[in-house]
């Protein structure tokens, strides 16, 4: 089992930047992959970035990438996702989310554990 609870949520202007953390709580949490999720038209959850569960592989989605950086940091449990250069079209409530096999996947079925989420608000 794991708790996963997000922060670092807020409203920024366009070409602003915020810092999204994820604290994980659980026994294994250190051996799992990460992710970071949104909803978007036609699909629940969208992958935005993902790690693996030692932070030698990362990934991301076409629309992120290059402006968004996934790290994690195992002596905190915490996973973060660094946005810079943030446009309208980034608003949306982003989700953390855990996985027990390891790697740095971009399919949310292969998540098993999900946060309750935090609301970034991008504005021109």
């Amino acid at each position: 089992q794991a708790q996963l609870v997000e922060s670092g949520g807020g409203s920024v202007l366009t070409g602003g930047s915020l810092r999204l953390s994820c604290v994980a709580s659980g026994r294994f949490v250190s051996t799992y992959g990460m992710g970071w999720f949104r909803p978007a038209p036609g699909k629940e959850r969208e992958f935005v970035a993902g790690i693996s569960w030692n932070g030698d592989r990362t990934y991301y989605s076409d629309s992120v990438k290059g402006r968004f950086t996934i790290s994690r940091d195992d002596d905190e449990n915490t996973v973060h996702l660094q946005m810079n250069s943030l446009k309208p079209e980034d608003t949306a409530v982003y989700y953390c989310a855990a996985h027990r096999t390891g790697f740095a996947l971009s399919d949310s079925a292969r998540y098993d554990y999900w946060g309750q989420g935090t609301q970034v608000t991008v504005s021109s």
